[in-house]
């Protein structure tokens, strides 16, 4: 299903600008402030603060990784890369450190509204994407546990049907869901035994 875009209010919105005292920053001040953001500007490293920040826009041409206090790629907010050079290596920095949309030098009288909607919608498809992945793999790690304690069972002599049948009893018995009651077992310092003996 396609995700609608949701385009709302941006007045109030706190945006960093990591950027050379410059024209360029004076520019982008004015007009994120007619937009209605609240603005700061800092050089060359973001304090601490910033993190608490709804926008990041950082200076694409002389940036560099050890200028933001996280990771490649895992900024806490959209970022949008102010870029003055089109050089290969500068772009493919900008990307790999996180950014989500673009504003071209010299800042002019129009652009940076779209890169601020675009930007966060990238960020927050970004984002729901992480959590979908962090979800199938939690699935894929409890469906593993499942495995490993039906493989349990069986080496007690059961068939592949009756440990996941009393598996299943486990759960029930424990008020508790399968796979929680399959990481209990698999997990028992005594082995499948002692899940058995609490199965009833």
């Amino acid at each position: 299903m396609r995700r609608r875009v949701r385009i709302g209010n941006l007045g109030g919105a706190r945006a960093v600008i990591l950027h050379r005292p410059h024209a360029t920053v004076q520019a982008l001040e004015r007009q994120l402030g007619a937009i209605g953001l609240l603005v700061e500007a800092h050089w060359p490293e973001l304090p601490a603060a910033a993190l608490a920040a709804d926008f990041i826009f950082f200076d694409a041409d002389l940036g560099h990784d050890g200028q933001f206090p996280w990771a490649p790629g895992a900024a806490p907010m959209p970022m949008i890369a102010l870029i003055g050079s089109e050089a290969p290596g500068r772009i493919e920095w900008s990307l790999d450190i996180g950014a989500d949309a673009h504003v071209l030098k010299p800042v002019g009288g129009a652009g940076v509204y779209s890169a601020l909607l675009i930007s966060r919608s990238a960020f927050e498809a970004r984002q729901q994407l992480a959590a979908e992945v962090a979800a199938l793999r939690d699935r894929l790690e409890k469906r593993q546990t499942v495995v490993r304690a039906v493989a349990m069972l069986m080496g007690l002599g059961k068939s592949e049907d009756e440990a996941y049948a009393q598996l299943r009893r486990m759960a029930m018995a424990w008020r508790v869901s399968f796979e929680e009651a399959a990481e209990r077992l698999a997990e028992a310092p005594r082995g499948p035994d002692a899940g058995a003996r609490h199965d009833g």
